[in-house]
């Protein structure tokens, strides 16, 4: 079985600083054959791609997105346009796959809606423009994250395959919107909680070719694991949580979200 964990904040030095290649030896034994690690900041990176570049031996491909998360939108300013330009503009030598991670969060008051909405759709323009799919975060700014998206679409300036609403929380008529638009929806740990509810709907919902799996490292461990930190290896465990809910086999499910990822982050990812 070969997964594609879409999501993973590996560079974050302060939770894997002193197991790192445990940590990748641990999902090439799980069958992680591919990470994609996720970016907050312009630090956060430039950290993506350093590790990328050190572990590239590890036996597990790493692949990188390059963005600035909402939280940090305040900082959204014209040195970091310059140098996700000159990051972008060197896509291919460095792993860039994708921008990532943006969009929209109004569950904390770290910037203003108006700046979030002004990083987000920048970047948004950003990834059109170097035909890369943007990773969007979305937490508790559903109406406006969608307003955005959707005057993008109308506008046509969305890639036929604009990205990926990852950690996917929406209802099942959000997710029909998103799918409309060509998105592709990521799940992670939260998908084997006692709790969930949307999620299982949704997942049930939404056709196979759409489907990506993600741990978002270090956060949300999944059952077993929950309240522990997260790692890679463990996302086989929401690989087989999907495949109960849509009824077929866990290695068919890694495959189908591994070609998934392929698809939309590039068939040489």
């Amino acid at each position: 079985m070969e997964i594609f964990d879409t999501h993973a904040h590996l560079n974050w030095r302060e939770e894997y600083k002193d197991d790192i290649d445990e940590v990748l030896e641990n999902a090439k034994a799980a069958g992680v054959n591919h990470i994609l690690l996720a970016s907050s900041t312009i630090e956060d990176s430039a950290i993506s791609l350093e590790v990328r570049k050190a572990k590239e031996n590890s036996g597990v491909k790493l692949s990188c997105m390059v963005g600035v998360h909402p939280e940090d939108a305040t900082n959204f300013n014209d040195e970091a346009k310059w140098q996700l330009e000159q990051w972008l503009k060197h896509k291919d030598e460095l792993g860039i796959v994708a921008v990532g991670e943006i969009g929209m969060d109004y569950h904390y008051d770290d910037a203003s809606p108006a700046f979030e909405a002004m990083a987000f759709i920048y970047q948004m323009g950003l990834a059109y423009r170097y035909d890369l799919p943007a990773v969007i975060h979305e937490r508790d700014a559903c109406e406006d994250t969608l307003f955005i998206l959707k005057s993008l679409y109308e506008q046509n300036v969305l890639r036929r395959a604009p990205g990926v609403l990852h950690c996917f929380s929406g209802s099942v008529e959000t997710a029909k919107i998103l799918l409309d638009m060509g998105f592709y929806l990521g799940f992670d740990g939260p998908i084997t909680f006692k709790n969930a509810r949307k999620a299982p709907d949704v997942i049930r919902m939404c056709p196979l070719d759409r489907l990506l799996v993600e741990t978002d490292s270090p956060y949300m461990a999944p059952v077993p694991h929950r309240g522990h930190r997260n790692e890679p290896a463990y996302v086989k465990y929401v690989v087989e949580e999907m495949a109960r809910l849509k009824e077929i086999s866990p290695e068919e499910m890694a495959r189908i979200t591994t070609e998934n990822a392929q698809r939309l982050f590039g068939k040489d990812t």
